[in-house]
């Protein structure tokens, strides 16, 4: 299992200017809550099944097997 930044570097960029403004916090989601806090709870699930490969909600974060 491998987890790389997305290699789009406009799209790295534009979410970690979100993060910044949003003190951490998923800028793709409303709610400013512990589980969108980034790398929030739904992708570090999606890391823990041996069977998911993709990006994160935000697309900041790809997981490869």
């Amino acid at each position: 299992m491998k987890v790389t930044l997305n290699p789009d570097k406009e799209v790295v960029k534009v979410v970690k200017d979100g993060l910044k403004a949003k003190n951490g916090y998923c800028p793709c989601r409303i709610e400013i809550i512990e589980d969108n806090k980034c790398m929030c709870k739904e992708f570090r699930e999606q890391i823990a099944d041996p069977d998911f490969e993709g990006y994160c909600h935000c697309m900041l974060y790809y997981k490869s097997k």
